[in-house]
């Protein structure tokens, strides 16, 4: 038994819209980081520089993430029975880790002025245009990305929002910190700096916790809620050891379901099939599910409240 939904068009335009967004989402990101990296290199300010570092990296996930998204649509076949969705969470970790060289590269140039100030840098009203102008883009971006990507399921454009999120509060530091040098206190620029990269590093461990969530196998529905639409199918009797695992827009599921013993092997067969399908059709993330059947003796009955009396607590 088991019962998968069809990859038909509608899989196809998904990846074919987090794919539009990547390519948006990258043209906006090398505009900002030449941006700040070309204004900052030129006023040697290292809160503006290392925040155009930061926006580099955020140009540099996109094109992970298109290229990881072009080996996740693939369907499934014999060497991978399951598809290939997770190839865009293995995307979100790159880019966890590009954000882990990018708080390190940030922290290492901001540590380096601090100990060796130098000519401070020069703070003018282009600064601020360029740094006001860079964040308005930036929380555009990440707010469009997170609402696309919530929308779809994706694993690849929450992380890469998470990454482009962490660029405004970034932007915002350097601003306060141009402000501050603006006023006659140089050491701000740095500091500045060195709070940037803790942010980095608290976005990377966000998209590290989405990854690990999928790669571990954790459930991704409550049983209670498959419990729910595999009762409603006429026959079944009981239902346990529910299962689920996988991307969020991909979930699978698997559960036992308990039918009158006296049923035929093939009106058992024809009830286990409507729930798979009943499941696939009522949740939307679903997209395989497998029912085992069991006859609903006392010894299954005691097993499935034991069940539902450890899930409840």
């Amino acid at each position: 038994m088991g019962y998968s939904k069809t990859k038909s068009g509608t899989d196809n335009s998904r990846a074919a819209m987090i794919k539009r967004v990547l390519w948006i989402i990258l043209g906006l990101n090398v505009l900002v980081a030449v941006a700040k990296l070309g204004y900052g290199l030129i006023t040697r300010s290292v809160g503006m520089t290392a925040d155009g570092f930061h926006s580099m990296f955020d140009g540099t996930s996109n094109v992970i993430g298109l290229l990881a998204m072009g080996i996740a649509a693939r369907p499934a076949d014999s060497d991978h029975p399951y598809g290939h969705s997770k190839y865009e969470t293995f995307a979100s970790v790159i880019i966890g880790a590009m954000l882990m060289l990018a708080a390190w590269r940030v922290g290492t140039s901001a540590f380096e002025r601090l100990m060796n100030p130098g000519e401070p840098a020069r703070v003018d009203a282009v600064s601020f245009a360029v740094m006001i102008g860079t964040l308005c883009i930036n929380v555009f971006v990440t707010k469009y990305e997170r609402k696309v990507g919530e929308r779809l399921g994706s694993e690849i454009l929450v992380a890469d929002a998470s990454h482009t999120g962490s660029d405004i509060l970034v932007s915002i530091g350097v601003i306060v910190g141009l402000i501050a040098v603006k006023l006659g206190f140089p050491i701000a620029d740095p500091i500045v700096g060195l709070v940037v990269a803790g942010f980095i590093v608290f976005a990377a461990l966000r998209v590290f916790k989405s990854a690990n969530e999928t790669l571990s196998d954790r459930a991704r529905i409550a049983p209670e809620e498959i419990r729910v639409v595999a009762l409603g199918v006429p026959g079944v009797l009981g239902c346990h050891e529910v299962r689920t695992r996988g991307p969020l827009a991909e979930v699978y599921v698997d559960l036992h379901i308990q039918v009158d013993p006296t049923v035929s092997v093939a009106e058992g067969h024809a009830i286990a099939e409507r729930v798979e399908k009943s499941i696939c059709e009522n949740l939307s993330q679903v997209t395989d599910v497998i029912a085992h059947l069991e006859p609903l003796d006392e010894y299954q009955r005691r097993k499935t409240e034991l069940q539902v009396a450890e899930e409840s607590e």
